[in-house]
């Protein structure tokens, strides 16, 4: 097994396509390590260590794929959200307590604000005229003093990232050069990826689905990345067509907006034959899955993943899928460990883990440490926050998050259970079950649905279908049929504080 990114990619020396766009010529490996050692003069000639840390703030797109890549085997890369405001990239800057932010030419907004206010390096890409996918130079805004610096070593941190931060203050993970190489290899084993496999990112390259599941895997394996600019359902089959991609990975409501439109493109369908389809970072419904399968004819490899673990932990294999299951493990030990006491269980409980892809803990927090990493059978695990168990072949079944188990006047109900149930629905498209504040019961179970295009259904029929499949206590008391389902910068659907937005209840 390779140990830093610079190895995974130094593996693959005569592949040539790596990064590829609409309308570039493509990047080879070569060419990507080339400017792995361009961009490492450019940030040492910008006074970047190789401990430093480098936010990256770039539209989506192969620059941004080729920044992570190339400054990750040099620094320590921050990758941050395009649309954030000024004071959303102040706290995040200062808090990861970044060297320097990587900004494209000419751009003046909210994140350059940010990080004049804070007095930080600003280095600007520039993308040459006529540059193959993902070619950038970067120069510094200003005087610099040059430093010198090796490469990072397995044990230094390529990527940081916050957690999302819905009920508490974002927590910084960090992921070492180890990590992010033994989490590519895992995914790229798991997928069987070969040199001849080619990936279409829709994913944000800010986040840790595209990172690790459609970059830093693919680069494992010598496979191509075709980058697009982001995930856009009414050009999704145009880039397939140009990229002809082997597979996708995307969020499940991607994989449904992808599917409300595959109708109307079934010659880019039977032109183009995927390998396999991938769905990650939420729990992507029995129904979506069997729907995707008939539609494009290939397995839907349906993975589990979150940040701490850089990305990956479960996926269901090439050659047997369980609908509703995020299969078997998958690069690290996956147990099931009692919800209040530190020690492993043979029933349903709180997913763990422990691997060489899981970070070594939460930086500045050792109250969130002592929280979710514990010691058992000699091994160090790391408590998800998810509940579920094993079936009896050893594919994983999650009954949801525990702080979005339903809590009912004491009667547990699994949000994903009743998604599941109200999915069956002919007229429902999307759904989403949460918790709604009860003064007598605590909480009480709602839902928010989107209908199908020309289909009609009431509050009260659907209410009255739940309730012949389901007990009555996990029926829906409150149901809200929308156009459209919030969600989040990643594309998944938000259970906690939907009830907030909805404007259901009061904010705290």
């Amino acid at each position: 097994m390779h140990t830093t990114l610079k190895a995974l990619i130094a593996q693959h020396p005569d592949a040539a396509a790596a990064i590829g766009a609409p309308d570039r010529t493509w990047l080879s490996y070569g060419g990507l390590r080339a400017l792995s050692e361009q961009v490492k003069a450019e940030l040492r000639a910008s006074g970047v260590e190789p401990q430093d840390r480098v936010a990256i703030v770039l539209p989506n797109g192969p620059e941004m794929a080729t920044a992570f890549v190339t400054i990750a085997q040099s620094a320590t890369t921050a990758p941050l959200n395009p649309s954030y405001r000024e004071d959303e990239y102040a706290f995040y800057l200062e808090d990861l307590k970044a060297r320097a932010i990587v900004l494209a030419e000419g751009e003046d907004g909210p994140a350059f604000a940010a990080a004049k206010r804070l007095g930080m390096t600003i280095l600007r890409a520039r993308v040459p005229e006529g540059a193959e996918a993902g070619v950038f130079s970067l120069q510094a805004d200003g005087e610099t003093d040059a430093v010198q610096g090796e490469a990072p070593t397995e044990t230094d941190v390529a990527l940081i990232l916050h957690t999302s931060g819905t009920t508490s203050r974002p927590k910084i993970v960090p992921l070492l050069q180890s990590n992010v190489a033994a989490s590519a290899q895992n995914i790229a084993q798991s997928l069987t990826l070969t040199p001849e496999d080619r990936c279409l990112n829709v994913m944000p390259l800010f986040h840790i689905h595209g990172l690790l599941a459609a970059v830093s895997a693919s680069l494992s394996a010598g496979a191509s990345i075709f980058c697009s600019q982001g995930f856009n359902a009414l050009n999704f089959f145009a880039l397939m067509r140009e990229a002809r991609p082997t597979w996708y990975t995307a969020v499940p409501t991607m994989h449904q907006a992808i599917l409300s439109r595959a109708g109307r493109n079934e010659d880019v369908i039977a032109d183009v034959p995927l390998r396999f389809l991938r769905s990650s970072s939420a729990s992507l419904p029995a129904q979506v899955m069997q729907a995707l399968r008939d539609t494009f004819d290939a397995p839907v490899i349906e993975a589990y993943g979150m940040t701490e673990a850089a990305h990956q932990m479960c996926c269901n294999p090439l050659d047997m899928q369980k609908p509703g299951s995020v299969g078997v493990e998958a690069g690290p030990m996956v147990r099931i460990a009692h919800e209040t006491e530190n020690r492993l269980i043979d029933e349903t409980g709180e997913v763990c883990i422990s691997g060489p892809n899981v970070t070594p803990g939460y930086e500045s927090n050792p109250e969130a440490n002592a929280k979710n990493f514990f010691e058992a059978e000699g091994h160090r695990w790391f408590r998800t926050g998810d509940q579920g168990a094993f079936d009896e072949d050893g594919f994983l079944l999650l009954t949801g998050r525990l702080k979005e188990i339903i809590n009912r006047g004491g009667e547990k109900v699994s949000p994903l259970e009743v998604d599941g149930v109200l999915m069956d629905h002919p007229a429902i498209q999307q759904v989403v079950t949460f918790a709604l504040p009860h003064p007598k019961l605590g909480e009480e179970v709602a839902a928010a649905v989107v209908l199908r295009d020309g289909q009609q259904a009431t509050e009260r029929e659907i209410r009255d279908f739940a309730l012949e499949r389901l007990a009555d206590f996990k029926c829906p008391r409150k149901l809200v049929i929308l156009d459209e389902i919030p969600k989040g910068a990643t594309g998944k659907m938000m259970r906690i504080g939907l009830a907030e937005k909805l404007g259901l209840v009061e904010p705290a």
